[in-house]
């Protein structure tokens, strides 16, 4: 679905949010299971109520693991040989199609996220194709404080509304990004995606979409509202 209202210019360049919007995380937190010694099935049932409570993801460790540290834990587990790690199996199928199409149209296509510089260094070995590839790590700053949607359209050449925001969070992706200006695509994707995709929260993204498929023609639909 598209909700024009609030696009004011062409859209010129589509920015990507990272995990479940491109990279599929059943590994990465499956690892994560591994580390805490905890079933998968358990960190997934325990990770999907702490969701569905609207809480942070990270109070998951907290309930395996007290005082759980995730900047420590990241660098024991890299010291250990099990630092994280996603290639192109962990790609959603429909990743590189969308972002071919979206070039073709002549839009600059971008990826930023919370993620570390390592996560960074991953992203650039997938050739991907983006024109710009940039972590949380790389800018200081981590959604959902609208300084990291600031750091985009400072590095970027376009003006906020001419900035599409693709991603699964209505908290992380969607609500600070229109607080920056910027229009927000909705993905139906993950857990998050899945949480939020029956609230009527979700009607505050500008697009919504089931899959990445979808997005060239959504944007296309999107018209200026004079």
């Amino acid at each position: 679905m598209t909700d024009q209202s609030r696009i004011t210019r062409p859209i010129r360049a589509v920015y990507f949010d990272v995990g479940e919007t491109l990279i599929d995380e059943s590994t990465e937190y499956g690892t994560w299971a591994d580390w805490l010694g905890v079933p998968r099935h358990t960190f997934s049932s325990v990770f999907g109520q702490v969701i569905a409570q609207g809480r942070d993801y990270r109070e998951v460790f907290q309930h395996f693991r007290p005082g759980f540290d995730l900047t420590l834990e990241r660098q024991r587990r890299a010291e250990a040989g099990l630092a994280e790690h996603f290639n192109g199996r962990d790609l959603y199928p429909d990743v590189r199609e969308c972002f071919a199409a979206l070039k073709a149209e002549g839009y600059f296509v971008g990826v930023a996220g919370n993620q570390t510089a390592r996560a960074g260094r991953l992203l650039h070995e997938l050739h991907l194709g983006a024109d710009m590839i940039a972590t949380s790590d790389d800018w200081g700053a981590e959604k959902p404080n609208v300084a990291f949607f600031t750091k985009l359209i400072e590095t970027s050449e376009f003006e906020p509304d001419e900035i599409a925001y693709v991603g699964d969070r209505l908290d992380n992706d969607i609500r600070p990004a229109i607080e920056a200006g910027l229009v927000t695509v909705f993905i139906k994707r993950g857990p998050w995606g899945y949480f939020y995709a029956d609230r009527p929260e979700v009607k505050q993204a500008d697009v919504r979409i089931d899959n990445l498929i979808e997005l060239p023609a959504r944007l296309r639909e999107c018209r200026p509202n004079r």
